[in-house]
């Protein structure tokens, strides 16, 4: 019998299918779902949506079914936007533990490229916490390597307002590697996100300033006989608006100022130059300065008395001398 459900389509009534309560996907572009809907009213349920049949006894004594829904989560909400009374379904019977319909929902969606990083992190991990999976197991059933898996599960440790953004496709999931980078410096992960954000950074800026950041950290156990060149770089972060980085080697160094577009350079210029040009006029104002003259005190090197001092002179006077 069970092999006469997995091979045979039935027609169920749509109000007889029940969601999946293990559907990874949790958000649904209504606009796409509303194209979707208009393409059913025209065509009909194409492809077969995937269920289990479970019959139960009812308060009077007689025998219902119903249907769990295992995938086609999409197509089960367009059918009913488009007021199809029936779709045509797949039972299988092989499928009715909760651990194959999670399987099964993820990798439909994954097939399908259905699901937001967020949401398969969440269907990976719920794998692993509920039912024991090991990352390469996970990775096994979805075709994917383990390091893939791991990664994808790292997502759920950003913080709720960068998942929100990658949910909703306001940063890539390439930017997050960056800020992953970042994991344990709150404050400096926070402010990449930011700049990722409002200066539209791409995933090789955010890249280079989250190693730059990290160089930092090591750096600062290197300069703890030169605090001035973090104070040099802290000074200048601050006047400037942005990120600077001095970078000392043994025969001079290199200064590294981030801008990420034209009009940001264009500023950064305009305050260099005023700054460079302050400096010139305050060096300049100092050369013009009068030069106050001070009357040193005249040290008296001969210090014998008037009556020595007259008797050393006469003993010049060619009279005093004789034959």
């Amino acid at each position: 019998m069970s092999e006469f459900y997995n091979n045979a389509i039935f027609w169920v009534e749509v109000e007889k299918i029940k969601p999946n309560p293990y559907q990874p996907r949790r958000e649904f572009d209504e606009a796409k779902l509303n194209d979707l809907a208009k393409s059913i009213r025209q065509y009909g349920v194409i492809q077969p949506l995937t269920v289990t049949r479970r019959e139960f006894e009812k308060t009077d004594g007689g025998i219902a079914t119903e249907y769990e829904l295992i995938a086609g989560e999409r197509r089960l909400r367009a059918s009913k936007i488009a007021g199809v009374a029936q779709v045509p379904v797949i039972i299988r019977a092989d499928y009715d533990d909760d651990k194959t319909k999670l399987e099964v929902a993820i990798i439909e969606n994954l097939q399908r490229e259905d699901l937001n990083p967020i949401d398969r992190a969440h269907a990976f991990q719920r794998l692993v916490a509920e039912f024991n999976f090991k990352h390469v197991q996970v990775a096994e059933k979805v075709g994917k390597s383990r390091e893939y898996v791991s990664n994808t599960i790292r997502l759920l440790t950003l913080t709720s307002e960068m998942q929100q953004a990658l949910s909703e496709g306001k940063i890539s999931e390439g930017h997050t590697r960056p800020l992953l980078m970042l994991i344990d410096r709150v404050e400096e992960q926070r402010v990449l996100f930011r700049e990722i954000m409002q200066k539209r950074l791409t995933v090789r800026d955010a890249e280079s300033i989250a190693r730059r950041i990290a160089f930092d950290k090591v750096r600062k156990k290197e300069y703890i006989y030169a605090p001035e060149i973090l104070e040099m770089e802290r000074e200048l972060t601050e006047a400037l608006g942005t990120r600077v980085a001095i970078e000392p080697k043994e025969h001079g160094g290199k200064l590294t100022i981030d801008f990420f577009s034209e009009d940001d350079l264009q500023t950064l210029f305009a305050a260099l130059a005023s700054r460079i040009a302050a400096t010139r006029a305050a060096a300049q104002a100092k050369l013009t300065e009068p030069v106050a003259l001070v009357q040193e005190d005249v040290v008296e090197l001969d210090d014998r008395s008037q009556e020595e001092k007259e008797i050393d002179e006469n003993a010049f006077d060619p009279s005093s001398f004789s034959l």
